[in-house]
């Protein structure tokens, strides 16, 4: 039987992106071995790195060649070097240029807690317990895209605007995805908004109530902003999927990394259109940013960009079987006690981010594909376009 070869871009970008990367592609070369495929590395610039080099934060022969991509590998954009707001380029406008050129509309961030890792959280541990849920953000309309957006000054002095706008067509497609995604789940979706104060949110509202006609079997319940993220500290595990705009779901989701208690261990797929069997082209990446505080010092966790390649075998893929075993491999080196400094806590063993990631490349090496415990793993949604 021919090997399926599967053409993945690597951007590792700035910072701890490289480190953190560089454990990623370990453990894929894992999978290489164990399911039967083949990857085609092809790594370049994106972010500070390609500001650095050619001028831009990201080159259109780059977003080309991630367009004939089966998915997109990224680790992380920006720094101090580049944290002028003055400047005309900046790392960021690489990132937000990829995901509008890919068709990236909807940003899947699963939040999970590992039992072994309540003392990492600041919550107590009888509200982190059984966390288990999706945060669905739009990521190509509201505030980061609408015009105009500008910063001028006048006699009164400085002023500045952006603009908040979404369509019908944006908002209906997300709702979708959410909607699918809930439905393989706990059948449960909570839609975040700030109607009580925004018509952009209570044009969302309605048209959420109006794509769940089509999801009789789906719970949904509307929840302010301020609300949700009240109750994410409070009553987390109440939750199963949430969806919202761009700006509320950038945060969030940093919220709920507390939940964890690491950023660095959260995963993220942006997904555009899907294929009847739920694959298509798609960005992973983890949520973390780029930390150049502790760049080359080896203490970057890398489980987040595991985890984010994970879910690209998964989405991208189409390799449920290779996902799980990656997410158990996390899960077994998690419970042996293996930590990164940002998780570290007393009884532990700390090691650095390329240890970890061999720890974790092989438990997945020696996994005989099954656990006795239960692992968290995130959902996907399936057949949505």
């Amino acid at each position: 039987m021919q090997t399926r070869v599967c053409r993945i871009i690597v951007l590792p970008g700035d910072g701890i992106g490289p480190e953190v990367m560089a454990e990623a592609l370990r453990v894929l070369q894992v999978v290489e071995r164990r399911f039967g495929v083949r990857f085609e590395f092809h790594e370049d610039l994106i972010g500070g790195a390609c500001i650095d080099r050619y001028g831009v934060a990201l080159r259109p022969e780059t977003l080309e060649r991630c367009r004939r991509a089966h998915a997109v590998l990224l680790g992380a954009v920006g720094g101090p070097r580049w944290d002028d707001p003055r400047a005309p380029v900046r790392p960021e406008q690489g990132l937000l240029t990829l995901r509008k050129g890919l068709g990236l509309f909807a940003n899947l961030r699963p939040v999970q807690t590992y039992p072994w890792l309540q003392e990492a959280s600041p919550l107590r541990p009888d509200v982190t317990r059984d966390v288990d849920f999706i945060v669905v953000r739009e990521l190509t309309g509201g505030l980061y895209f609408g015009r105009p957006q500008r910063q001028w000054q006048n006699r009164r002095g400085r002023q500045a605007v952006d603009t908040l706008r979404y369509s019908e067509a944006e908002i209906r497609r997300v709702l979708r995805v959410a909607f699918e995604l809930a439905r393989q789940r706990r059948r449960r979706l909570t839609s975040v908004d700030k109607a009580n104060v925004l018509a952009s949110s209570r044009l969302w509202r309605a048209i959420a109530e109006e794509v769940a006609r089509a999801y009789p079997d789906v719970e949904l319940r509307h929840m302010l902003v301020d609300t949700c993220a009240m109750q994410l500290v409070r009553r987390p595990a109440d939750f199963d999927v949430l969806v919202t705009e761009n700006m509320f779901g950038d945060i969030l989701t940093d919220e709920a990394a507390a939940l964890t208690g690491s950023l660095g261990l959260l995963p993220s797929a942006s997904l555009g259109r899907r294929r009847r069997d739920g694959t298509g082209l798609g960005l992973y990446e983890p949520v973390h940013g780029s930390a150049p505080d502790i760049a080359g010092r080896g203490v970057a966790n890398p489980i987040g960009m595991i985890l984010s390649a994970a879910l690209m075998l998964r989405y991208s893929l189409g390799l449920p079987q290779a996902a799980e075993a990656v997410e158990r491999a996390v899960a077994a080196v998690l419970a042996a006690g293996y930590r990164t400094p940002d998780i570290a806590s007393t009884g532990t063993t700390v090691v650095d981010t390329t240890t970890m990631g061999e720890r974790i490349a092989a438990a997945l090496e020696e996994s005989d594909g099954e656990t006795a415990d239960k692992v968290p793993r995130p959902s996907g949604p399936s057949g949505s376009r």
